[in-house]
């Protein structure tokens, strides 16, 4: 597992190499991921737009930047993401915010399609579901997981597919919703409980 991490280690983007990534290749009519479609295209620029404002917007809470301020473990938050996917483009910015709190937190973004070894062995429900936040120590041993959604936004998808069958568009745009009322309020308050029983 240590060659995956080490793999994955030296393809990995920091936060600004990750979003100036994904700009570049909107520039270029195109998105993360080995496939390439106009729906994918046009979900990563919504993303970009979407990550633009969280950047300027997102607010840390006092509870939250202390535990992270507390921080006395050295760990990597090794992330796998696309540019296309809505739920890495929500919290990615709020896991920048936290990190910025502590010197003990090293952030690495990688892509899921790049990275299929490492993504393989953290499915979610069988699942290649992204962002997948992987925390590791500095033995490469994995500490605690992550994602892809806050649990009150689990608790909507599931609660929407159980209701229509299929998590389709509206499904989507009652997420995103969500999402904008939350304002990252949701995935802080998990990370720093996660960081904070280590």
């Amino acid at each position: 597992m240590k060659d995956i991490f080490e793999h994955s280690f030296s393809n990995a983007f920091s936060y600004g190499e990750y979003r100036a990534y994904v700009s570049n290749l909107l520039a270029d009519g195109k998105s993360t991921g080995h496939k390439q479609s106009e729906d994918l295209t046009h979900y990563s620029k919504m993303n970009e737009a979407r990550m633009n404002r969280l950047d300027k917007t997102i607010v840390i809470g006092d509870a939250q930047a202390a535990v992270f301020q507390s921080l006395h473990k050295k760990h990597t938050w090794l992330v796998l993401s696309e540019g296309w996917c809505g739920d890495a483009a929500q919290a990615l910015p709020v896991m920048h915010k936290l990190v910025s709190f502590s010197e003990n937190i090293d952030l690495k973004i990688v892509l899921r399609d790049d990275n299929a070894g490492l993504m393989d062995l953290f499915l979610t429900n069988g699942s290649r579901s992204i962002p997948k936040l992987i925390v590791l120590d500095e033995a490469f041993e994995v500490k605690a997981l992550w994602g892809p959604r806050p649990e009150p936004a689990i608790d909507l998808v599931t609660h929407y597919k159980k209701l229509h069958g299929v998590f389709d568009d509206a499904g989507k745009t009652a997420l995103q919703l969500w999402y904008t009322k939350d304002k990252g309020n949701a995935i802080q308050q998990e990370l720093a409980a996660l960081m904070e029983n280590l």
